[in-house]
């Protein structure tokens, strides 16, 4: 969400007005809209592995209750539990929220931190945003199209142990900030989802050998200073490759990320940040 409070963010009453009103509006598009959301899950798993991807669980976060960091493994693996098997056919969309549905405590959510205007909250279901983040990793890895997914405005934690680039998240929010995607090929995909005992895992499979692969390049990655504040900033460029040839077929400019830092950039060694005029 971004770091620039709305009104609705200052007025407790505006705040859950406008919240029960969008996530009203999102129950009238699942039910009434055009979209054909996917809701079948198989124990079957789809021959072909297009991308894999884990993400660590425990992360080294300054000044936070390490409970809320094991609260998200638990709502984590329930999330896991409700996504793990999920197959998108050939027009279909996957949606985050359709499948996980409202994170409460009686489905097994517990509050867990998370990012809202810019600053760190305690919510039921907080750290779900780790989730989405993994499936729009390896989406971005695949022909699927990426059809709604939001982000933060704020760089707030340093990398630890990042193995992606940055920028490449996909905050969710119950259950009008959703992430979804949908399947234009004539192909059925398979999402399959695990937690062991430190990472998320995640597949993303699919029923035939796929003529293209697919992967994510960052350019342009710095840090910046303007007016006294530190701006993070790269580019994210996708390449798409023959599978048999290895000729590169398209390059496509995804996005381009400027946010700004919430931590003490002198505190990390190396770190260079270019002084803007």
């Amino acid at each position: 969400m971004s770091g620039r409070k709305p009104l609705s963010s200052v007025n407790p009453l505006i705040y859950c007005t406008s919240v029960f009103l969008r996530r009203q509006l999102r129950g009238l598009r699942w039910y009434l809209g055009r979209e054909k959301y996917t809701m079948h899950r198989s124990e079957e798993t789809l021959p072909e592995t297009v991308v894999t991807h884990r993400s660590i669980l425990m992360r080294k976060l300054a000044g936070t209750d390490e409970t809320l960091q094991r609260n998200k493994i638990r709502s984590l693996r329930t999330a896991a539990s409700l996504i793990d098997g999920v197959v998108i056919n050939p027009g279909e969309v996957f949606s985050f929220w359709r499948l996980v549905g409202k994170p409460v405590e009686r489905r097994g959510f517990l509050p867990g931190l998370q990012l809202s205007f810019g600053e760190l909250v305690s919510m039921v279901g907080g750290g779900l945003c780790q989730f989405s983040n993994l499936l729009h990793w390896m989406v971005l890895q695949t022909p699927l199209e990426v059809t709604e997914r939001h982000r933060h405005s704020v760089d707030p934690f340093p990398d630890y142990r990042r193995t992606v680039p940055f920028g490449t998240g996909a905050t969710v929010f119950y259950n009008y900030l959703d992430f979804m995607f949908k399947n234009n090929t004539p192909w059925r995909f398979q999402v399959k989802t695990w937690v062991d005992e430190s990472n998320l895992q995640g597949e993303l499979r699919c029923e035939k050998d796929l003529p293209s692969i697919f992967s994510v390049e960052e350019r342009n990655h710095r840090f910046i200073r303007t007016e006294g504040k530190v701006y993070r900033e790269n580019e994210l460029w996708r390449i798409e490759t023959n599978s048999e040839t290895s000729e590169v077929m398209a390059e496509e400019l995804l996005m381009k990320n400027h946010a700004e830092v919430r931590y003490d950039v002198t505190e990390i060694p190396g770190l260079v940040v270019i002084e803007s005029d």
